[in-house]
């Protein structure tokens, strides 16, 4: 859960929600003042509508009666609840269906008031989200982001627990976002969001796919990829125009049965929008990319902050998402000019001649294109710190171990939020797809320690890449998060280095 930027003064009389929610029945005075929707018990809230949700390990229905002891008065299940009679109770045959047109009501429709862009796919959701917005606030427009790496809008800034946020937090945020002055938001959407049901109702203005690989399979997530492919295409039933990457095996299989109009982007030439003659400069420590945009009789020269091939794939999403909506392609060479984004490629300043990287690379593929992306530059040593997250899908440490011993000339494995797991259970797993390939590694658990040590071995000219954090400024460990900041070790680092040599 994240946390809210305060409770927005609104009130509704149940009878008024009643219109807009799919329901069986309802028992009780429904003509009783709702103030608050309350999905969660770790707010605090009491004085609202309580809406039951069943979970993978929990099921808040046998929370209810803890609820009304507290003061809760006004409920929403999937079946009857042992309450006193004074208790409102709301039968639904989803909740969590209820919850998303709940939360839309209870706000008054804020994404009906808003340009909603919504992005799929494995990888390039926060950058092609970034992208958007950067390029949409050289164009005059006030823009919201929700995703990976928070939620922002208007100066505010805010962490959440998932890319796509419960739907009462969406709409909460939308309406905030309208009350702020945004005329758009850029979001990302998760197969997980669609799976439980935190979009459901809204209708976007454009959905984007990027692209799909292996991941997300196991545990409490998918069963299979059918299931995780299935949910993400859910995207074009809901949205108005799509923008998908023709170079995807998966683009037909994401669009069928949609019925929704759309345009395509990649490099090859059955594309709208073309990608063509990328080119991978280094200047000092910082990498740029430079291509050509060709659409229909037109070519641009394109240059983006970020590096690799896969930047170009982003850009070229964000240049046909923001031509549909008719803006410049002046305005969008500058915005795709000056993208930032945080842990995504991120290049940290002032670090003696060592290009010292941030990515929130975190499998097979995004490890692959990190390295695939170093490669296009010329460097020296190329350093690898990185872990595996405990409670996560364990094959994926075979591969990270396997890709980062092919890629790095030194792999140096350490923590990255195992949770409940032993660590050391954790880098046997990474060590099995790791040692054959032959590569040099070495293990030092703690990661403020590996990236001290790393940063001391590298020579300028050298790559040393963080991987596995990205935006993230915790480590968990035993289900307590603790302050964690890699830019803050790094600047720490180099500042106390700098200063022995006054």
């Amino acid at each position: 859960m994240s946390p809210l930027v305060g409770r927005m003064d609104t009130t509704m009389k149940l009878t008024k929600l009643l219109n807009h929610i799919e329901y069986l029945s309802v028992y009780g005075n429904t003509e009783i003042e709702v103030n608050d929707i309350i999905y969660d018990t770790r707010t605090g809230v009491v004085d609202g509508l309580f809406v039951c949700l069943k979970g993978f390990v929990s099921d808040s229905h046998d929370l209810a009666k803890d609820m009304y002891n507290k003061g809760t008065r006004v409920f929403a299940a999937e079946h009857s609840l042992d309450l006193p009679d004074d208790a409102t109770v709301i039968i639904a045959a989803n909740t969590r269906i209820a919850l998303a047109q709940l939360s839309a009501a209870f706000f008054d429709f804020p994404a009906k008031k808003l340009t909603v862009i919504s992005i799929t796919g494995t990888k390039g959701k926060s950058s092609t989200c970034y992208m958007i917005r950067s390029i949409l606030e050289k164009a005059g427009k006030k823009v919201g982001i929700i995703g990976t790496i928070g939620i922002q809008y208007d100066n505010v800034s805010v962490e959440t627990e998932n890319s796509t946020p419960a739907s009462y937090e969406l709409h909460k945020y939308f309406a905030l976002m309208v009350e702020a002055g945004c005329d758009t938001v850029v979001m990302e959407a998760t197969s997980q969001g669609f799976k439980l049901h935190r979009t459901y109702g809204i209708t976007f203005d454009i959905g984007i796919f990027t692209n799909i690989s292996y991941d997300h399979i196991g545990g409490h997530e998918h069963p299979d990829l059918e299931d995780y492919v299935n949910c993400k295409k859910m995207l074009f039933k809901q949205s108005k125009f799509g923008i998908l990457n023709a170079d995807s095996d998966y683009c037909e299989k994401m669009i069928e049965g949609s019925g929704c109009p759309y345009i395509t982007y990649g490099m090859g030439e059955k594309a709208n929008y073309i990608g063509t003659s990328p080119n991978y400069i280094r200047e000092a420590n910082y990498f740029y990319t430079v291509f050509y945009c060709k659409h229909d009789l037109e070519m641009h020269k394109i240059e983006v902050s970020i590096a690799g091939e896969f930047s170009v794939y982003n850009a070229l999403a964000a240049i046909a998402c923001t031509k549909k909506l008719g803006t410049s392609y002046e305005d969008i060479g500058s915005g795709l000019r000056t993208t930032t984004v945080k842990g995504r490629m991120e290049i940290l300043p002032d670090t003696d001649g060592i290009t010292v990287i941030i990515d929130y690379a975190h499998n097979e593929l995004s490890m692959e294109n990190l390295f695939r992306t170093v490669s296009l530059y010329d460097h020296g040593t190329l350093y690898t710190v990185f872990g595996c997250g405990g409670s996560k899908y364990r094959p994926r440490r075979f591969s990270m171990g396997k890709i980062a011993g092919l890629h790095s000339d030194i792999s140096v494995l350490t923590s990255d939020n195992p949770r409940y797991d032993d660590i050391n259970d954790i880098f046997e797993d990474i060590l099995t797809g790791l040692k054959p390939t032959g590569g040099k590694y070495i293990i030092i658990p703690d990661r403020k320690d590996a990236i001290v040590k790393t940063l001391a071995a590298a020579k300028p000219g050298d790559i040393v890449l963080l991987v596995g954090k990205g935006q993230e400024e915790y480590e968990e460990i035993n289900g307590v998060k603790h302050h964690f900041s890699e830019r803050e070790i790094v600047a720490d680092y180099y500042s106390s280095k700098n200063e022995k040599k006054l």
